[in-house]
């Protein structure tokens, strides 16, 4: 089978190319940059973007799947980009699949498009999308995911959505670096109580649950049409696990509290500024991050254990000795 994954050189785009291969796909991997790694592992790749809608009508040509895992990430308060890219850019996706006949499109969302700046305790699918959101990549996310799933109904797309919380691992080019770069500048601190949960997802098992979604979505199957929370179903006090890898990594435990009202409105009066002014450049704090340090959020994976057959293989202890092995051959 040949599948097209776009976004295929970050993090997540490149673990899951190299399972997919393995597991017997002819892979193909889209993305804007020039990647040495890519051409030294021997991928086939395509140099263009996703928001350049004649580019992408031709270059969807004779694949039988798309793995949608592009996106724009981040706590910006500047909406254009985000729904350049994720909204724009994923129709331009679902409009290229229709017209090469392409039969499956797997799209990799967030649990962010449900999250309100409460708890989420072991949330399931049933939960709705927010009536407002509290950065605009969860909303950019939230109507790509919508878009997508809704083409699913007409037929002529397999469509199902991921929503994997907090990757992380080896070659993480996100999470890790902003926490030991925040963690080395002394502005790192714990945001409430310090005492919420949070589920996590190695890189791997991510990566294992886009192959699944690939292998189930299949005419008349359950999942065509839904999404799916994706976890390490292991739970976590979150500050405790980052003082985890910041003591793995030669830093020192992070012990100062800030509160989260605190957080919360030196968040707001930061995003007011960003976007009075048109700052593209990311805060330090918002609403968004805030809540999300200091809030749990939980979901449950039955429905991708029983409709998708994912079980995930590595554990957060495992992957913490990956992760160390993988920074100290980095020093």
């Amino acid at each position: 089978m040949k599948v097209l994954i776009t976004g295929g050189s970050g993090f997540l785009g490149r673990v899951t190319a190299r399972l997919m291969r393995k597991a017997g796909y002819d892979v193909t991997i889209l993305c804007r940059g020039d990647y040495r790694f890519l051409a030294d592992e021997g991928f086939t790749v395509i140099r263009g973007d996703i928001c350049d809608r004649t580019f992408l009508l031709n270059a969807f040509n004779g694949y039988d799947e798309v793995q949608h895992i592009a996106s724009l990430t981040g706590i910006s308060t500047i909406k254009n980009p985000f729904y350049k890219i994720n909204v724009e850019g994923t129709r331009n996706v679902i409009d290229a699949c229709l017209k090469n006949r392409v039969r499956k499109l797997v799209y990799t969302s967030s649990p962010s498009v449900v999250f309100d700046g409460t708890s989420d305790e072991m949330a399931d699918e049933s939960a709705p999308y927010p009536e407002i959101f509290l950065n605009p990549y969860s909303e950019s996310k939230a109507e790509a995911e919508k878009m997508v799933l809704d083409e699913n109904t007409n037929g002529d797309l397999l469509t199902v959505s991921l929503r994997p919380h907090l990757i992380w691992g080896p070659e993480d080019t996100n999470l890790i670096p902003r926490l030991l770069g925040r963690a080395l500048k002394g502005r790192l601190f714990i945001v409430g109580n310090g005492k919420n949960y949070a589920d996590l997802t190695y890189v791997e098992n991510a990566a294992l649950a886009q192959l699944k979604a690939s292998e189930s979505l299949q005419e008349g199957s359950l999942v065509c049409g839904k999404a799916y929370f994706i976890t390490n179903d292991e739970p976590v006090l979150l500050w405790e696990f980052i003082n985890r890898i910041l003591e793995g990594t030669g830093l020192e435990k992070i012990k100062r509290h800030l509160p989260f009202k605190s957080a919360y409105m030196f968040g707001a009066g930061l995003e007011s500024v960003c976007s009075l002014l048109k700052i593209s450049k990311e805060p330090v704090m918002t609403r968004f991050l805030a809540s999300q340090l200091a809030t749990t959020n939980t979901y449950s994976i039955a429905k991708a254990k029983n409709e998708l057959g994912y079980i995930p293989k590595v554990s957060m202890d495992e992957g913490l000795d990956h992760l160390f092995t993988y920074l100290k051959q980095l020093n």
